[in-house]
Protein backbone atom coordinates (compact mmCIF):
# COMPACT_ATOMS: atom_id res chain seq x y z
CA UNK A 1 0.00 0.00 0.00
CA UNK A 2 2.95 2.41 0.73
CA UNK A 3 4.15 1.90 -2.31
CA UNK A 4 0.92 2.52 -4.25
CA UNK A 5 0.57 5.35 -2.76
CA UNK A 6 4.51 6.69 -3.70
CA UNK A 7 3.92 5.98 -6.93
CA UNK A 8 0.89 7.78 -6.95
CA UNK A 9 2.87 10.80 -5.47
CA UNK A 10 5.49 10.81 -7.34
CA UNK A 11 3.88 10.33 -10.55
CA UNK A 12 1.14 12.89 -10.28
CA UNK A 13 -2.35 13.32 -11.95
CA UNK A 14 -2.24 11.72 -15.67
CA UNK A 15 -5.44 11.61 -16.95
CA UNK A 16 -6.04 14.23 -19.87
CA UNK A 17 -8.10 17.25 -19.48
CA UNK A 18 -10.24 16.62 -22.64
CA UNK A 19 -12.71 17.95 -23.08
CA UNK A 20 -11.74 20.54 -21.30
CA UNK A 21 -8.89 21.29 -22.72
CA UNK A 22 -8.10 20.20 -26.41
CA UNK A 23 -4.93 18.40 -26.16
CA UNK A 24 -1.86 18.80 -29.01
CA UNK A 25 -1.21 15.46 -31.06
CA UNK A 26 1.58 14.00 -32.49
CA UNK A 27 3.29 16.31 -35.24
CA UNK A 28 3.09 13.85 -37.85
CA UNK A 29 -0.39 13.07 -37.30
CA UNK A 30 -2.82 13.52 -39.96
CA UNK A 31 -5.99 14.45 -39.43
CA UNK A 32 -8.93 16.59 -40.95
CA UNK A 33 -7.48 17.47 -44.48
CA UNK A 34 -8.05 20.97 -46.00
CA UNK A 35 -8.66 21.56 -49.66
CA UNK A 36 -7.07 24.25 -51.64
CA UNK A 37 -9.99 25.88 -53.68
CA UNK A 38 -8.21 27.71 -56.05
CA UNK A 39 -6.10 24.38 -56.48
CA UNK A 40 -6.25 23.20 -60.60
CA UNK A 41 -8.10 20.51 -61.80
CA UNK A 42 -4.92 18.89 -63.50
CA UNK A 43 -3.47 18.34 -59.52
CA UNK A 44 -6.62 17.27 -58.45
CA UNK A 45 -6.61 14.38 -61.23
CA UNK A 46 -2.96 13.61 -60.67
CA UNK A 47 -3.77 13.30 -56.86
CA UNK A 48 -6.72 11.33 -57.46
CA UNK A 49 -4.51 8.80 -60.21
CA UNK A 50 -2.04 8.40 -56.95
CA UNK A 51 -4.85 7.83 -54.11
CA UNK A 52 -4.54 4.01 -53.25
CA UNK A 53 -7.97 4.48 -52.17
CA UNK A 54 -9.55 6.26 -54.72
CA UNK A 55 -10.50 8.49 -51.53
CA UNK A 56 -10.60 11.53 -54.25
CA UNK A 57 -14.19 12.85 -55.82
CA UNK A 58 -12.15 14.60 -59.21
CA UNK A 59 -15.32 16.78 -59.73
CA UNK A 60 -16.05 17.87 -56.99
CA UNK A 61 -12.85 18.19 -55.50
CA UNK A 62 -13.08 16.62 -52.21
CA UNK A 63 -11.61 13.87 -50.16
CA UNK A 64 -14.19 10.67 -48.60
CA UNK A 65 -12.43 10.20 -45.73
CA UNK A 66 -14.77 6.90 -44.87
CA UNK A 67 -12.30 5.33 -47.70
CA UNK A 68 -9.02 7.58 -47.05
CA UNK A 69 -6.46 5.56 -44.88
CA UNK A 70 -4.53 9.12 -44.32
CA UNK A 71 -1.65 7.76 -45.81
CA UNK A 72 -0.53 11.59 -47.36
CA UNK A 73 -0.24 10.55 -50.77
CA UNK A 74 -2.13 13.34 -51.95
CA UNK A 75 -0.43 15.92 -49.92
CA UNK A 76 3.03 14.54 -50.72
CA UNK A 77 3.05 14.95 -54.12
CA UNK A 78 0.97 17.95 -54.32
CA UNK A 79 3.15 19.59 -52.31
CA UNK A 80 0.19 20.77 -50.23
CA UNK A 81 -1.55 22.47 -53.06
CA UNK A 82 -4.06 20.00 -53.56
CA UNK A 83 -4.89 19.08 -49.33
CA UNK A 84 -3.14 19.90 -46.17
CA UNK A 85 -4.06 17.44 -43.36
CA UNK A 86 -4.33 19.34 -40.15
CA UNK A 87 -3.93 17.90 -36.89
CA UNK A 88 -7.65 18.18 -35.81
CA UNK A 89 -9.04 15.07 -34.63
CA UNK A 90 -12.54 15.58 -34.32
CA UNK A 91 -13.73 14.34 -37.44
CA UNK A 92 -16.67 11.72 -36.82
CA UNK A 93 -19.85 12.11 -38.49
CA UNK A 94 -23.57 10.96 -37.78
CA UNK A 95 -24.04 10.47 -42.00
CA UNK A 96 -21.79 8.86 -43.90
CA UNK A 97 -22.37 11.61 -46.96
CA UNK A 98 -20.57 14.36 -44.64
CA UNK A 99 -17.57 12.44 -44.63
CA UNK A 100 -17.38 13.40 -48.78
CA UNK A 101 -15.58 16.97 -47.65
CA UNK A 102 -13.31 19.83 -48.64
CA UNK A 103 -12.33 20.41 -44.71
CA UNK A 104 -15.93 21.35 -43.92
CA UNK A 105 -17.86 19.28 -41.41
CA UNK A 106 -21.23 19.41 -39.52
CA UNK A 107 -21.05 20.51 -35.90
CA UNK A 108 -21.44 16.33 -34.48
CA UNK A 109 -23.65 17.78 -31.65
CA UNK A 110 -26.19 19.33 -33.61
CA UNK A 111 -26.68 16.44 -35.54
CA UNK A 112 -26.65 14.03 -32.71
CA UNK A 113 -30.40 12.54 -31.59
CA UNK A 114 -31.85 13.36 -28.98
CA UNK A 115 -33.34 10.32 -27.48
CA UNK A 116 -29.91 9.30 -27.68
CA UNK A 117 -28.55 11.56 -24.84
CA UNK A 118 -31.72 10.95 -22.88
CA UNK A 119 -31.14 7.53 -22.76
CA UNK A 120 -27.51 7.01 -22.30
CA UNK A 121 -26.33 10.46 -21.48
CA UNK A 122 -25.21 9.33 -18.30
CA UNK A 123 -24.40 5.60 -18.70
CA UNK A 124 -23.24 3.74 -22.11
CA UNK A 125 -22.46 0.53 -22.30
CA UNK A 126 -20.54 -0.87 -25.52
CA UNK A 127 -19.96 -4.37 -26.82
CA UNK A 128 -17.09 -4.33 -29.39
CA UNK A 129 -17.02 -6.47 -32.23
CA UNK A 130 -13.83 -7.31 -34.96
CA UNK A 131 -15.09 -8.16 -37.92
CA UNK A 132 -11.97 -9.28 -39.43
CA UNK A 133 -10.20 -6.56 -38.17
CA UNK A 134 -6.51 -5.88 -38.26
CA UNK A 135 -6.21 -4.72 -34.85
CA UNK A 136 -5.02 -1.35 -35.33
CA UNK A 137 -8.66 -0.05 -34.95
CA UNK A 138 -8.97 -2.05 -31.40
CA UNK A 139 -6.06 -1.15 -30.14
CA UNK A 140 -6.86 2.34 -30.42
CA UNK A 141 -10.43 1.68 -28.65
CA UNK A 142 -8.81 -0.18 -26.13
CA UNK A 143 -6.32 2.37 -24.70
CA UNK A 144 -9.54 4.34 -24.03
CA UNK A 145 -9.72 2.81 -20.61
CA UNK A 146 -5.84 3.42 -20.02
CA UNK A 147 -5.44 6.05 -17.31
CA UNK A 148 -4.23 8.76 -19.62
CA UNK A 149 -7.76 8.64 -21.63
CA UNK A 150 -9.85 6.89 -18.34
CA UNK A 151 -13.07 6.57 -20.59
CA UNK A 152 -15.45 4.67 -17.85
CA UNK A 153 -15.15 8.07 -15.98
CA UNK A 154 -17.72 9.64 -18.15
CA UNK A 155 -19.72 6.82 -17.38
CA UNK A 156 -18.88 4.69 -21.06
CA UNK A 157 -17.79 1.27 -20.71
CA UNK A 158 -17.13 -1.98 -22.90
CA UNK A 159 -18.96 -5.15 -21.80
CA UNK A 160 -17.81 -8.46 -22.57
CA UNK A 161 -22.05 -9.62 -23.50
CA UNK A 162 -24.43 -7.78 -25.84
CA UNK A 163 -27.08 -8.20 -23.70
CA UNK A 164 -25.69 -5.77 -21.03
CA UNK A 165 -24.81 -3.15 -23.73
CA UNK A 166 -26.63 -0.38 -25.40
CA UNK A 167 -24.46 -0.63 -28.45
CA UNK A 168 -22.04 -2.29 -30.77
CA UNK A 169 -18.88 -1.12 -31.95
CA UNK A 170 -17.80 -2.47 -35.24
CA UNK A 171 -14.22 -2.73 -36.34
CA UNK A 172 -12.79 -4.36 -39.57
CA UNK A 173 -14.34 -4.74 -42.78
CA UNK A 174 -17.17 -7.30 -41.92
CA UNK A 175 -15.37 -10.10 -43.52
CA UNK A 176 -18.07 -13.18 -44.95
CA UNK A 177 -16.53 -15.55 -42.25
CA UNK A 178 -17.52 -12.59 -39.44
CA UNK A 179 -20.81 -11.57 -41.18
CA UNK A 180 -23.23 -13.62 -39.13
CA UNK A 181 -21.51 -13.29 -36.44
CA UNK A 182 -21.88 -9.78 -36.41
CA UNK A 183 -25.71 -9.78 -36.78
CA UNK A 184 -26.16 -12.49 -33.94
CA UNK A 185 -24.26 -10.19 -31.42
CA UNK A 186 -26.73 -6.97 -32.79
CA UNK A 187 -29.54 -8.94 -32.67
CA UNK A 188 -28.76 -9.84 -28.88
CA UNK A 189 -28.41 -6.68 -27.58
CA UNK A 190 -32.22 -4.77 -26.78
CA UNK A 191 -33.40 -2.20 -27.63
CA UNK A 192 -32.85 0.75 -28.47
CA UNK A 193 -29.10 0.37 -29.23
CA UNK A 194 -26.94 1.96 -31.49
CA UNK A 195 -24.31 1.53 -33.82
CA UNK A 196 -21.06 2.67 -34.66
CA UNK A 197 -18.81 2.18 -37.06
CA UNK A 198 -15.11 2.39 -36.11
CA UNK A 199 -12.52 3.10 -38.88
CA UNK A 200 -12.32 2.61 -42.57
CA UNK A 201 -12.54 -0.72 -43.31
CA UNK A 202 -15.80 -0.86 -41.76
CA UNK A 203 -17.23 1.98 -43.14
CA UNK A 204 -16.47 1.31 -46.84
CA UNK A 205 -14.16 -1.57 -46.77
CA UNK A 206 -11.02 -0.10 -46.40
CA UNK A 207 -8.07 -1.28 -48.47
CA UNK A 208 -10.09 -4.23 -49.36
CA UNK A 209 -12.78 -1.99 -50.91
CA UNK A 210 -13.79 -4.55 -54.01
CA UNK A 211 -13.33 -7.87 -52.31
CA UNK A 212 -16.07 -10.17 -52.82
CA UNK A 213 -15.20 -11.75 -48.69
CA UNK A 214 -15.82 -8.72 -47.00
CA UNK A 215 -18.85 -6.11 -46.61
CA UNK A 216 -18.43 -2.78 -48.57
CA UNK A 217 -19.81 -0.53 -45.49
CA UNK A 218 -21.44 -1.17 -42.07
CA UNK A 219 -24.75 0.73 -43.50
CA UNK A 220 -25.11 -1.81 -45.60
CA UNK A 221 -26.64 -4.72 -43.58
CA UNK A 222 -26.77 -2.56 -40.39
CA UNK A 223 -28.74 1.07 -39.46
CA UNK A 224 -25.16 2.89 -38.43
CA UNK A 225 -25.38 5.88 -35.74
CA UNK A 226 -22.01 7.19 -35.98
CA UNK A 227 -19.21 6.88 -38.32
CA UNK A 228 -15.68 7.19 -36.82
CA UNK A 229 -13.40 7.35 -39.41
CA UNK A 230 -9.37 7.19 -39.76
CA UNK A 231 -6.90 3.97 -40.29
CA UNK A 232 -6.86 3.83 -37.55
CA UNK A 233 -8.68 6.54 -36.18
CA UNK A 234 -6.76 8.58 -33.35
CA UNK A 235 -7.93 7.80 -29.47
CA UNK A 236 -9.11 11.03 -29.39
CA UNK A 237 -11.07 10.99 -32.55
CA UNK A 238 -13.08 7.91 -30.68
CA UNK A 239 -13.65 9.83 -27.58
CA UNK A 240 -14.98 13.49 -29.06
CA UNK A 241 -16.91 10.90 -31.09
CA UNK A 242 -18.26 9.03 -27.66
CA UNK A 243 -18.54 12.06 -25.48
CA UNK A 244 -20.03 14.78 -28.13
CA UNK A 245 -22.56 12.52 -29.47
CA UNK A 246 -23.78 10.62 -26.26
CA UNK A 247 -23.76 13.13 -23.71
Amino acid sequence: MLNTLKNRFEQGYRTCSYPKEKPAVFPRYRGRPIIQKDVSQEMVEMCADACPQDAIDIALKKIDMGRCVFCGTCERISNGAFVQFTGDFEIATSKKEDLLTNGDLPALAEHSKQHFKKLFGRSLQLRQVSAAGCNACEADLNVLATPFFDLARFGINFVASPRHSDGIVVTGPVSRNMKTALLTTYDAIPDPKVVIAVGSCTITGGPFLGSPEITEGLDTILPVDLFVPGCPPHPLTNLHALLTFFK
